[in-house]
């Protein structure tokens, strides 16, 4: 049996179990603040929509976690208007914004005042398989139900299991690096 083959609770044991017993000293907040600035990341808008409403915000931690199954995940700050919204829809979709799409990601990230449902008055959207909102212009969308939700430190790590994609039209995409909006 190779590591492919393994069961994800086999692979996994002690993947979320303390290393020892003594805290950890982490660098200061500033310093590490400006080194996360200097990590260049994609920038999405992810979407839910559900009983408990509709709402989306700009993010970029994501990443993919496996591929089998199809799993990835999102990271939100706690304090988000978001996160019980999601929790309750448990459906998201991750929409990967295109180099013409920062006004949607300042709208997402809630530079321009709109929040809620209102933040959808700009872009074209449509619906997969959740009913999570997708951006008709966005580079891929990432349909996802909810797997687990984990809090650590100040933010929730959101897993999900992507259950439809959409490939948009190819072409350059929207990056966050030294806190601008670049293009890669």
């Amino acid at each position: 049996m190779n590591w492919n083959d393994q069961r994800p609770d086999d692979a996994m044991a002690g993947a979320f179990e303390a290393i020892g017993p003594e805290p950890v000293v982490t660098v200061p907040v500033p310093v590490f603040r400006e080194a996360m600035s200097r990590l260049g990341a994609a920038v999405h808008v992810v979407t839910t929509a559900g009983p408990g409403g509709k709402t989306g915000f700009t993010a970029t931690a994501v990443c993919s976690v496996s591929d089998a199954p199809p799993t990835l995940l999102v990271c939100l700050n706690r304090r988000n208007h978001s996160g019980p919204i999601l929790r309750e829809n448990q459906v998201f979709c991750v929409n990967t914004l295109g180099a013409e799409c920062e006004t949607i990601a300042d709208v997402f990230a809630g530079r321009t005042g709109a929040m809620l449902d209102n933040r959808f008055g700009t872009g074209a959207w449509t619906t997969l398989k959740t009913g999570a909102p997708v951006l008709s212009t966005c580079v891929v969308a990432f349909d996802c139900r909810v797997l687990e939700i984990k809090a650590v430190a100040s933010h929730n790590v959101i897993f999900g299991a992507v259950v439809d994609i959409r490939l948009g039209p190819a072409g350059a995409a929207l990056v966050y690096h030294e806190r601008a909006y670049k293009l890669l």
